[in-house]
């Protein structure tokens, strides 16, 4: 089994409603171990559009990298993803942050996920999980990335 932690996300009707929906979705292919509590946040890049509801999840697959970002494709299709705006709003959004200390470049998938070292939203949820844990590629915890990344507008929501 692999350690994972992914990165969840909402912005259109039921935020929470998509959130437990997905979680309820990962298994048996996922074995959630431990949530985040919620955040709502403000978008980034494209910010003409709702806040987010934003949560992380550390759990446990026997799927490869490959198989995972499939999986969690698939759930947000369920869930009624479209991607019709770049970074646009979204019924669900679901990022693989990390997966144990494996690298991954392909066309399709990048891990650990390329910009999770500047977005707070995925940061400050992490950090409530795993503040001690390392990037593999940086060497730095998420503690320190937490601070060094740019200001984001992260609050909490319930724990």
């Amino acid at each position: 089994m692999k350690r994972v932690y992914l990165s969840l996300g909402s912005n259109v009707g039921d935020r929470e409603g998509h959130l437990r929906a997905a979680l309820d979705r990962f298994p048996p292919q996922i074995r959630v171990l431990r949530a985040s509590a919620l955040y709502e946040t403000a978008p980034v890049e494209f910010t003409a559009q709702p806040w987010f509801l934003n949560q992380v999840i550390e759990g446990e697959t026997a799927l490869s990298p490959a198989g995972l970002l499939s999986h969690t494709a698939a759930i947000e299709r369920d869930l009624g993803r479209t991607r019709e705006i770049p970074k646009g709003p979204r019924t669900l959004d679901i990022d693989i942050l990390l997966y144990n200390d494996a690298v991954v470049h392909t066309a399709t998938l990048e891990i650990p996920h390329p910009r999770m070292t500047e977005r707070r939203f995925v940061l400050v949820p992490l950090a409530g999980l795993a503040p001690d844990l390392r990037h593999p590629i940086t060497g730095l915890t998420v503690r320190e990335m937490l601070d060094a990344a740019p200001p984001q507008t992260v609050r909490l929501i319930n724990s």
